[in-house]
């Protein structure tokens, strides 16, 4: 009671200890840790994080499609189809050589041009069907030739640049020029022209050794076989070191044997390997019927000699 007796007097009691909740216990619980264990606690977060996106990843991707071998090798085949043809080993070689071989032309004072007579690439045809004995002989003023070097040196068959008074070459651009006889190899059947205008771009064949030439290589001959062309035949190489007799007398020696087709106006033209590179010169062919037309049988002189006559050096 108060002091004047009457009025009551109320005493504080012991406060009541509250509890603390759940998340209070967990969160002071984490605090600890986290001060004590920072480090491990952020890189298991991170491993959880990272495990917990890969399982979300995994549920959202699809299966992949299973597919059969027949699924496999039909997609394989239609890719194989469809890509682009890789061009031939021939067509290569043809496109390399073709802007260094000319076509050349003899023909007498006074007389036509033996290459106006006719449109290009016109062909003249035997009556009857027949090949005539002297098919050949009213087409020995045409021949091919190569250009060898940037003063428009020109190599091809001494048969062919011999065979009338006055040359005449036609270049792959269609430029023509009058050309001489500048020197000669009577025992190779080469001769050396050299035209009297040279076109604006000139193109020079690449030579290669013949050394390197083994029986079955790929070899393609160029030229203007019957005055047609520039016409590309290709074959291998049959034989090397091949002589060539006439009368029972050797007349052409270390000759290539190829069996690329080659027939009247391929003469002088150049043999060329599978990269394009002049290996021979176009010179003779064998036919036991006695016939001037193909039969399987070629002869190129190797371009050693050829070059060696025009000064060159193929290695």
């Amino acid at each position: 009671m108060a002091r004047d007796g009457v009025s009551p007097v109320y005493l504080d009691g012991p406060e009541e200890q509250t509890q603390p909740t759940l998340r209070q216990r967990l969160g002071a619980w984490w605090s600890r840790l986290y001060q004590r264990h920072q480090g491990p606690v952020l890189v298991g977060a991170g491993a959880l994080v990272t495990l917990l996106l890969i399982g979300v990843y995994d549920l959202a991707t699809p299966d992949p499609q299973r597919i059969s071998d027949w699924q496999f090798m039909t997609a394989v085949n239609k890719v194989v189809d469809e890509r682009p043809r890789a061009p031939s080993i021939e067509s290569v070689a043809y496109a390399t050589v073709i802007k260094s071989v000319v076509r050349v032309d003899g023909y007498e004072d006074g007389a036509e041009d033996p290459a106006a007579a006719k449109p290009e690439g016109q062909a003249e045809i035997p009556a009857e069907g027949k090949v005539e004995e002297d098919f050949h002989e009213r087409f020995t003023a045409v021949g091919t030739g190569v250009v060898i070097d940037d003063q428009g040196t020109i190599l091809t068959n001494l048969h062919v640049a011999g065979a009338a008074k006055k040359l005449r070459v036609q270049f792959w651009d269609g430029s023509e020029s009058e050309a001489v006889i500048v020197g000669a190899r009577p025992e190779s059947d080469l001769a050396i022209i050299r035209p009297l205008q040279l076109p604006d771009e000139l193109e020079p064949a690449t030579l290669a050794t013949s050394a390197s030439l083994n029986p079955g290589d790929e070899v393609v001959a160029v030229g203007f076989p019957f005055g047609i062309g520039p016409s590309a035949s290709a074959g291998v190489v049959s034989g090397l070191g091949r002589v060539l007799a006439e009368d029972g007398q050797p007349k052409l020696q270390n000759l290539i044997q190829f069996d690329a087709a080659a027939n009247p106006g391929n003469s002088g033209g150049p043999l060329v390997n599978g990269d394009g590179e002049v290996v021979g010169i176009v010179t003779a062919i064998l036919n036991p019927s006695g016939l001037r037309t193909f039969a399987g049988i070629g002869f190129a002189v190797p371009i050693e000699n050829a070059a060696a006559a025009a000064g060159e050096n193929p290695l």
